[in-house]
C-alpha cells in the first residue's frame, strides 16, 4: 500500500509539473532501462568476462572438490555393509569433514564473487549515471526516470546511453 501511495504521489507530482510547465513550455521526460544497461552494454559484458576469468580456477577447484565428495559418499555407501563399525564411523566422520569444508569454500566463493560483481557493477552504474546527466543537460531534459512500471518508447533514451557507454565515454 505504501508503494502504491508513493506511485500515486509521484504520478500526481509529475502530472502537476506537466500542468504547471505546460503553460510555459513542453515538459521533456526521458526514461532509462537500467537492467538493459547492466545486461547489454559493452562494459557490462567486459566486466562479466573479467569476473569469469578471475574466478575460473576457484570454480573449477570447487567442482573437483564436489566430485571427490560425491565419489567418497558413493564409495561409503557401496562399502558400508562390509566395513566394521569403527571403519564405517571413521569414514562417515571424514566425509562429514569434507562436506563441511566444501560448504565453507562454496560460501566463501559466492561471497567473494558477489562482492567483486557489486564492485564492477558500481563502476558501471556511476559511468552510466554520468552519461545520463550529460544527455539530460545537452538535450534539455526536465526529468529522466529510471526503472518505471510503464514507459513509452518515444521517451526511452536507453539506446543513447548504451551507445555512449559502448563508445567508451
Amino acid at each position: 500500500m505504501k508503494g502504491f501511495l508513493r506511485f500515486v504521489s509521484l504520478g500526481a507530482l509529475v502530472a502537476g509539473l506537466a500542468t504547471g510547465v505546460a503553460s510555459a513550455q513542453e515538459l521533456k521526460i526521458g526514461f532509462v532501462d537500467s537492467q538493459r544497461i547492466l545486461r547489454d552494454s559493452a562494459p557490462a559484458r567486459a566486466a562479466t568476462q573479467k569476473l569469469e576469468q578471475e574466478f575460473k580456477k576457484r570454480d573449477q577447484d570447487l567442482q573437483d572438490m564436489g566430485a571427490k565428495l560425491k565419489a567418497a559418499a558413493d564409495k561409503l555407501e557401496k562399502d558400508g555393509p562390509v566395513l566394521s563399525e569403527g571403519d564405517r564411523a571413521k569414514r562417515q566422520r571424514e566425509l562429514s569433514e569434507m562436506d563441511r569444508e566444501f560448504q565453507k569454500r562454496q560460501r566463501e566463493f559466492r561471497e567473494d564473487l558477489n562482492q567483486r560483481r557489486n564492485e564492477e557493477l558500481q563502476v558501471l552504474v556511476e559511468r552510466a549515471q554520468k552519461i545520463v546527466k550529460e544527455i539530460a543537460v545537452k538535450e534539455n531534459y526536465d526529468l529522466i526516470v529510471q526503472d518505471a512500471v510503464h514507459w513509452s518508447p518515444r521517451v526511452d533514451i536507453t539506446d543513447k546511453v548504451l551507445k555512449a557507454l559502448n563508445n567508451g565515454k
